[in-house]
């Protein structure tokens, strides 16, 4: 069917959702128009996000149905107790998030599946672990984590917590398919769905549990109960949902000295003082600096809205602050929780990190030194909650942390996604034990630094929006498989990982079978340990380019890194 064809059934539906018909009617723009209904939305390595609006490849109450008709398909398939376990639901703080909820919970009722609907706004960490706590079969997490305020999204969680796996969410897919007419998906009446006890509203238990869980986090409660209420921190949500249970976690483990960005712990969908709800961008930390320079404050952190990604800037002794970015604080984060746990003797035999394939090979070193294991798994924190599963179950490892360049980190496995809380209890106690040293969490960096290189890592996207957008990243990718470069920046490529044929082709030419799941990704190993990696956004219309380097001081590998990125950018451009 064309796109047009598929846009006058919308204008034509006699019930179409007030809103949607004003915002399409008000739309003449063409190419937008073909944006909207060429193609309907798909599943990416976090779900289902886009721009919300009118059109099958929009976020809106139809394609949530649509999504949810999928998983609830994909459930009457399962045997009556299984079924019957139901799906939890939370939401964040954006534009249409609870209403995009609850619509998901009357389309389960219409199949008689339980839902389980958070009262008010929650992270996503607390969903991952109320579908444990609550042992649900599944469930759903309405966010766009840090994109734009004009986004939302759809994420389902599986049995154990984590973001359903590839096999499980390409079978939701196809049941989503069979659900082609988005206005005949049944959905049942809120006050029935309650009457009928089909739908739960849960909260304050679940926050109870999940920060009681929280207090396991803490790994030297000793320093914390010294240091802890002398270090000064500065904490923005950025108009989020972790202001909650953020600041509640940092009072229960004994940091008493930190103060809330006050206008950005108020939950707001506008985001109305940052550009980008992003820790991961300078300009979030705008308001953050400057109360921390009035309260002269040891360390500011940044949660995004969802509450899964975590930054942090740290007091320079001139009284500015530099922010650190994912990969330095996971490294940070790793080398305290192994020495930590090797200094009280806790440190497993087979203890084991896990990080993505983008992200630093410092990690890899510093768990190298305490005789850990690193793991590398593909981009997407559900291919690290699928390797916690296994561990759980074969007891090959123990598993002690996991991260992701893009500023998440998971280290207790009572949730099974990224956790900002989690995270941010963690490095208040890295920034006690460093402050007990006469340091600070830049100087404990700089530390790494000497004992293992001066590594460095930079992340350069590439934005490709509109219907022509798939197309021009399908052939970006196909231009770097078959023209074969043999060296960037006049250092050669001693071998190439092929994440999609599953193959690591060395300089020689010989290959090698390789044993993570197919992506589409390519990886560059450099002959100067310098690695270059090229993947496709799962989530945004953006190609990512990735390097990391290596080099003899910070002025050093910077140099560096900006010599391969104008290389790679060359070679693109080509």
């Amino acid at each position: 069917m064309a796109w047009q064809d598929t846009y006058q059934t919308w204008v034509a539906y006699p019930e179409l959702d007030a809103d949607l018909k004003k915002e399409l009617t008000a739309t003449t723009d063409q190419e937008q128009l073909e944006d909207a209904f060429y193609a309907p939305m798909e599943f990416g390595t976090a779900g289902m996000r886009g721009v919300m609006g009118p059109g099958i490849n929009r976020m809106n109450i139809y394609t949530i149905r649509q999504a949810t008709e999928g998983l609830a398909l994909f459930m009457d398939t399962l045997d009556a107790a299984t079924k019957q376990r139901g799906v939890a639901i939370s939401f964040d703080s954006r534009y249409n998030s609870e209403l995009f909820a609850h619509e998901a919970a009357r389309v389960l009722g219409a199949h008689k599946i339980p839902s389980f609907v958070f009262d008010g706004l929650r992270p996503t960490p607390e969903l991952s672990f109320a579908v444990r706590h609550l042992e649900t079969y599944a469930g759903i997490m309405i966010t766009a984590s840090h994109n734009p305020k004009q986004y939302n999204g759809y994420k389902i969680y599986g049995p154990d917590g984590g973001q359903m796996p590839p096999k499980e969410a390409d079978l939701i897919t196809s049941y989503v398919r069979k659900a082609a007419d988005l206005f005949g998906i049944a959905v049942v009446d809120e006050h029935d769905l309650r009457t009928a006890k089909l739908m739960t509203m849960i909260g304050e238990d679940v926050d109870e549990a999940y920060l009681a869980n929280i207090k396991k986090v803490t790994i030297n409660q000793d320093l914390v109960d010294e240091i802890g209420p002398k270090l000064k921190l500065v904490y923005s949500p950025l108009h989020g949902t972790g202001k909650m249970l953020g600041a509640q976690a940092l009072r229960n483990a004994g940091f008493t000295q930190f103060k809330l960005v006050a206008k950005q712990a108020i939950a707001d969908p506008e985001f109305p003082t940052v550009p980008f709800p992003n820790p991961e961008f300078p300009q979030a930390f705008d308001m953050a600096i400057e109360l921390g320079k009035r309260e002269n404050a040891d360390i500011l952190v940044a949660t995004d809205p969802d509450a899964d990604r975590l930054g942090t800037a740290v007091r320079q002794p001139d009284g500015e602050y530099r922010l650190l970015n994912g990969n330095q604080i996971a490294s940070l984060m790793l080398d305290y929780i192994l020495r930590a746990n090797q200094n009280a003797g806790t440190l497993p035999a087979n203890a084991v990190a896990i990080k993505s394939i983008v992200s630093t090979e410092l990690a890899t070193q510093i768990a190298h030194n305490y005789n850990a294991e690193m793991l590398d798994v593909l981009t997407g924190f559900k291919f690290i909650g699928e390797k916690i599963k296994q561990y759980e179950q074969d007891h090959s490892h123990t598993y002690m942390f996991g991260f992701e360049e893009s500023y998440g980190s998971l280290i207790r496995p009572f949730v099974r996604d990224k956790d900002a809380i989690q995270g941010l209890l963690l490095l208040a106690e890295i920034a006690a034990y460093y402050q007990k040293q006469g340091k600070t969490l830049y100087d404990g960096l700089q530390d790494l630094f000497k004992k293992y290189g001066y590594y460095a890592e930079k992340t350069v996207s590439q934005t490709f929006d509109g219907i022509s957008g798939a197309d021009k990243m399908a052939k970006l990718m196909t231009k770097f498989r078959e023209e074969q470069p043999a060296e960037f920046n006049g250092v050669k490529i001693s071998a190439v990982e092929d994440f999609a044929q599953q193959t690591k082709t060395y300089a020689d030419g010989h290959q090698e079978k390789m044993a993570l799941p197919t992506s589409n990704v390519l990886k560059y190993l450099l002959a100067d340990k310098t690695w270059i990696a090229i993947r496709p956004s799962g989530t945004e219309p953006k190609i990512k380019f990735y390097v990391g380097t290596i080099g003899t001081s910070e002025a050093d590998v910077a140099t560096k890194l900006d010599a391969f990125e104008n290389a790679l950018n060359e070679f693109a451009a080509e």
